[in-house]
């Protein structure tokens, strides 16, 4: 089926500032002073077992990707460099790509009961350096790659998004009986000849075997 893309009104930047208005002092100083990770970023990230990480390819094309483990998995090597553990996925491989083409990277560090959020931005590649790789053994289990970031800009972003969110809400968790399994989607969405209940279970047999 045939659809027309509709494309609506682009506002210029500083269309944008107008309607927004200036930043908050606060949030604006945070910014400027925030160019490496000091002790409170450093017990953030021990604490943080959920990572999202954000890039790009040559093109400016993005991805998001969730990175998540036992609280602290993303090493603070020295105050202008982090180490993330690559573990066991679905190999498809998209950050190591984007990285090849364009180094520039975004973290979002989340601690479960937590509103307010970290987010560091920097230059990153992936390594096996040896030592690295050992400082983040889990279960035995050494990963075989890491990336590391090189710190440009970190600091701590308000608690809004995660409060309108209700987020941390034991609630909120209903809301994930009101939505298709990932078998059912999956099988929809590439027409495949199988049981739903076959995928979720293959899923599940999966995130037995984390490491």
């Amino acid at each position: 089926m045939n659809t027309v893309r509709t494309r609506y009104r682009r506002v210029s930047p500083d269309d944008v500032r107008a309607r927004l208005g200036p930043p908050s002092a606060l949030s604006a100083e945070a910014r400027i002073r925030g160019t490496h990770i000091d002790s409170y970023f450093r017990r953030f990230i021990a604490h943080s077992p959920f990572v999202a990480v954000a890039t790009a390819d040559a093109t400016g094309l993005p991805d998001c990707s969730p990175r998540g483990d036992y609280p602290g998995f993303v090493k603070v090597l020295d105050e202008h460099t982090l180490a993330i553990p690559d573990r066991p996925g679905n190999k498809v491989a998209d950050t190591f790509g984007n990285l090849a083409e364009s180094d520039g990277i975004g973290l979002l560090f989340l601690i479960p009961g937590v509103r307010e959020v970290l987010r560091v931005n920097g230059r990153g590649y992936p390594t096996d350096e040896p030592d690295v790789l050992t400082r983040m053994a889990t279960e035995a289990k050494r990963p075989d790659l890491a990336i590391i970031v090189e710190v440009t800009q970190a600091y701590f972003h308000c608690g809004r998004a995660l409060s309108r969110s209700r987020l941390w809400n034991p609630a909120s968790q209903a809301l994930a009986e009101e939505i298709p399994s990932p078998g059912e989607a999956v099988t929809a969405q590439l027409g495949l000849d199988i049981a739903p209940e076959v995928v979720d279970e293959r899923l599940e047999a999966a995130y037995r075997h984390l490491y």
